[in-house]
């Protein structure tokens, strides 16, 4: 199948995801909620962390915790991915779709691009309720587009893991224990809510091998006044190189479950 054919059939499957999500738009309500709760609350609750000794992440909490609580949304979001391929098993619909052309990898690639384009639209309602709490972010532009990126890329990591788990596991109750198991050790073992600075030793170095952690520090540092690109484009090409590991195992999954479909 040539390249030109499969980004054809990955764009009418994303398509067909967003025209079901337009149906049903409370979803992204529902999925804003306990982030913007999240924030407005640890903002408000942790804002005297800033005063501790050791404390390196500035003077203002809430600037702090944005590009945590963006992540959290794109971590828990993408982590229920797979989802749409139960559904579509439990219909039919995926063997459908095998039987015809429809290209395996678009198959895989849609979910991703469907998960990050909520992503992007659910980042850009964080940052306007951040900025209307009195938030107000150094890095210009150039910082909000790097922290978006940082965001897509983790959503594409996740989503493509979370599409392989419902392919080899093909059952809902399976996929959300999973996803739960990961998403909570990720989001503690990182700066999300507190300056690792602070954490145990044991902390900071498991924090160094977290995509999560690489994700936030990558969206933090470019908000700041004078962010240190390389540690930046160095986080962001962890995240690019760990989306195609996973985008790859999806597509291996997706083998699996056809051959013995």
């Amino acid at each position: 199948m040539s390249a030109l054919t499969m980004a054809g059939h990955t764009a009418f499957l994303t398509a067909r995801q967003l025209r079901a999500f337009m149906r049903v738009p409370a979803y992204l309500v529902m999925n804003l909620i306990q982030p913007i709760i999240w924030l407005l609350l640890f903002g408000q609750l942790f804002k005297s962390v800033v005063d501790i000794p050791g404390f390196s992440g500035g003077g203002d909490y809430l600037v702090f915790l944005t590009p945590g609580i963006v992540m959290m949304m794109a971590l828990f979001g993408s982590a229920w991915a797979g989802t749409s391929f139960i559904q579509d098993m439990d219909r039919g619909v995926l063997d459908r779709f095998l039987s015809s052309p429809t290209s395996r990898s678009g198959l895989v690639v849609a979910t991703m691009l469907y998960q990050a384009v909520l992503t992007v639209i659910q980042t850009l309602v964080v940052l306007g309720v951040a900025w209307l709490a009195g938030a107000r972010f150094d890095g210009g532009w150039l910082g909000l587009v790097v922290l978006l990126v940082a965001a897509v890329l983790l959503t594409f990591i996740f989503a493509a893991f979370s599409n392989a788990m419902a392919l080899l596991a093909r059952a809902q109750t399976a996929l959300i224990a999973i996803s739960q198991v990961i998403a909570f050790p990720l989001m503690f073992l990182s700066s999300a809510i507190m300056d690792t600075g602070l954490s145990p030793a044991w902390v900071r170095n498991v924090a160094r091998f977290n995509p999560f952690e690489w994700a936030v520090t990558a969206g933090r540092g470019s908000l700041q006044a004078a962010p240190d690109w390389g540690a930046v484009w160095g986080s962001l090409g962890l995240l690019a190189a760990l989306a195609v590991v996973m985008t790859w195992l999806a597509a291996r999954a997706f083998r699996v479950y056809q051959h013995s479909a």
